[in-house]
């Protein structure tokens, strides 16, 4: 099964609790840090780095003896990486998300092919524990193709349950995160601040049809707001962390909480209880539907 650790803004712990699951899960497990933007799961699992490869887009480039300036390309690009301009056909590689309409239609046969480098795929092990991590050059912005080709490979070494940490926020980027997830745990807080991007996230991810449930760390801190919002909107409250000066000090160490913090353990196993039957109930429902 695959499990996404979600939040609708950044630093609400959604990484911290990403990474107590990853280390006490009994089961083979593999751990996705897809935030490829700032991917930072590595810091606290310490994996053993096993290989590194290089992330590609493919990009069309043209060929203008054979190109006839029909726009057939720029019509269907809907990026608009590709323009007609004084007669000139323009590709721009920025903007292109390598869906490959342009080559497609293209009734000559006038483009071709290429690609970009976008970043890099690094594996690793820890333990029982195998480890896949996507990171975006510096100065990249094209986060989704990077994000699938990381799926790819997850689908290749994963031979048990997936915990996906998830980009923070409801953009392309998470929402490409969770869309094949059986589980999602949204990660907030009990502030103004986390509150107003919970109930973003929860509205985006809604439509999705996967059970979800919230996880509210530092709690305690603010107002019952968050708790009262998942009690309107039936959303269970599968594991509260409380605001406790220790468990950031664990954090600032990079260290797991759930093996640094006494009692936080429980919290997590539960966590995973819950995790499990939401996705197992679910999937029993499919096979009700069919």
């Amino acid at each position: 099964m695959i499990f996404a650790i979600a939040s609708g803004k950044g630093g609400t712990g959604k990484t911290t609790v990403s990474a107590s699951l990853a280390t006490l899960w009994e089961n083979d497990v593999t751990a996705v840090d897809l935030d490829v933007e700032e991917p930072n799961l590595h810091l606290f699992l310490n994996p053993e780095i096993t290989g590194t490869e290089k992330g590609y887009v493919t990009v069309p480039e043209a060929d203008e003896e054979r190109c006839v300036k029909c726009g057939a390309c720029r019509d269907i690009c809907q990026f608009k990486a590709i323009t007609l301009m004084a007669g000139t056909l323009l590709v721009f590689p920025e903007m292109c998300h390598g869906c490959g309409g342009c080559m497609a239609v293209c009734p000559e046969k006038a483009l071709i092919p290429g690609r970009r480098e976008l970043g890099e795929i690094v594996r690793g092990r820890s333990g029982n524990m195998e480890f896949l991590m996507g990171r975006l050059r510096i100065g990249e912005a094209m986060a989704p193709p990077l994000m699938r080709q990381v799926k790819e490979r997850m689908g290749f070494i994963a031979t048990g349950d997936v915990i996906i940490d998830a980009p923070p926020g409801v953009s392309c980027p998470a929402m490409n995160a969770v869309m094949d997830a059986d589980a999602v745990v949204l990660v907030t807080e009990p502030t103004p601040f986390g509150f107003h991007d919970f109930k973003l996230a929860w509205e985006a991810f809604s439509p999705l049809g996967i059970p979800m449930g919230a996880v509210i760390n530092r709690a305690g801190l603010g107002d019952s707001t968050v708790q009262n919002f998942c009690k309107e909107k039936g959303i269970p409250i599968w594991a509260e962390i409380p605001y406790d000066r220790a468990i950031a000090e664990a954090y600032s160490q990079g260290r797991v909480i759930a093996d640094a913090v006494p009692g936080l353990r429980d919290t997590f196993l539960k966590l995973k209880e819950h995790m499990v039957a939401a996705a197992e109930e679910n999937d029993m429902l499919g096979v009700f539907r069919a």
